[in-house]
This record gives structure tokens, C-alpha cells and sequence, in this order.
């Protein structure tokens, strides 16, 4: 195997082995491709997301803001708020089910929230910073003038997951389709979200 396929196949599984979790993204692109809402623009912001995130850590803009702490205290407060909300409308919707899962086509409105909600999820989740900009940007180092080729590896992982998970969740369509599998997915996910929520702003 070449120096740059092996550099490349380095940040594939690496990327893969960060985004591959159970977190506030990968909950909000699984409910969309269930519902088939926006799934196309959900897994494109995504995928995009991670691409420039990754290309400033790689580019070295970690160790800028590493030299900052305040920035990620802020971010973490900011973030861990917004997990708790989204985890306390999860928690709502078990509470009060809205009945069966639609899967009917989507409406102006459902394709403009589901994007502004996937951009707050993305870009407001310190997460998505830890794994791509500062972990990925450091082991990207360590690869020196191959550090491109796995960061565009790593790319290649995050477009890869994001389709999967959002265009292979209609598989489950079927079974979501009953509103007490809605409602323990909402569980899962409030649960998902309000303990990932406390952890931030407890460790900010």
C-alpha cells in the first residue's frame, strides 16, 4: 500500500471511529431519514459541515483556538443549553406523542426548520469541534505532507455515515411507522441529549 492510500485509509477509519456514536447529530439525521424530511440537505450540511471543520483543523486552526480557553468554555455553555432544550422537546413528544410517523412528502416549513435545526446542531455542538477540528487536525499533523490526503480520508468517512444513516433509516420506516416505537426512539433521544447537555456545561 502506498505512503498516500495508507494515509488516506488512516483518516477514513479514524473519522469513521469519531463519527460512528451515539450524539446529538447522528440522533437528528436518524429521526429525519425516518421521516424522510429534507434528508438530502440534512445529510448534505452535514457532510459539508464536517468537510470545512475538518479542512481548519488540518489547516492547523486548532492550536489557534486551543491558545483561547475561554472559546471552548463558551461554546460549551452555549451548546450544552441547546442539547438541553432539544432534549426537553424529545422528552415532550413522549409525553404527548403526536401519533404515527408521517412519511408523506415535506412542506416549505418542515424542509426550513429541519435546516436551520441541523445547522444549530451542527455548529453549536462542541463535539463536532473536539472531534474534527482538534483531534483530527492533530493526528493530521502527524502524517506531515500527507496530512491533506487524511484529512481527506477523513472527509470521505463523514460523507459515508451521514448517507448511510439518513438514506438507510427509511429501512426502518415500517417499524417506526407505530407510535410506541416513536415514542421510545423520543426516549432514547431525550435521554441521549440531556445527559450530553449536563456534561458540557458541568464540565465548562
Amino acid at each position: 500500500m502506498s505512503p498516500a492510500l495508507s494515509a488516506a485509509a488512516a483518516g477514513f477509519g479514524t473519522g469513521l471511529s469519531l463519527i460512528v456514536a451515539i450524539g446529538a447529530q447522528n440522533a437528528f439525521v436518524l429521526r429525519q431519514g425516518v421521516r424522510r424530511e429534507a434528508v438530502l440537505a440534512v445529510v448534505g450540511i452535514c457532510a459539508l459541515s464536517d468537510a470545512a471543520l475538518i479542512a481548519l483543523g488540518v489547516g492547523g486552526v486548532g492550536a489557534v483556538v486551543v491558545a483561547w480557553p475561554d472559546a471552548l468554555t463558551l461554546v460549551g455553555w452555549i451548546g450544552g443549553a441547546f442539547l438541553l432544550c432539544y432534549g426537553a422537546l424529545a422528552a415532550r413528544r413522549v409525553v404527548r406523542p403526536q401519533g404515527a410517523l408521517r412519511t408523506e412528502g415535506d412542506t416549505a416549513g418542515s424542509r426550513r426548520r429541519a435546516v436551520l435545526m441541523c445547522l444549530a446542531m451542527t455548529w453549536l455542538n462542541p463535539h463536532v469541534y473536539l472531534d474534527t477540528v482538534f483531534l483530527l487536525g492533530s493526528l493530521a499533523a502527524d502524517r506531515g505532507p500527507l496530512r491533506w490526503t487524511f484529512g481527506i480520508g477523513a472527509v470521505a468517512a463523514s460523507l459515508c455515515w451521514f448517507a448511510a444513516l439518513g438514506f438507510g433509516a427509511r429501512l426502518l420506516g415500517r417499524w417506526l411507522a407505530r407510535p410506541t416505537a416513536w415514542r421510545v426512539l423520543d426516549g432514547l433521544v431525550a435521554a441521549t441529549m440531556i445527559v450530553l447537555g449536563v456534561t458540557l456545561i458541568a464540565g465548562s
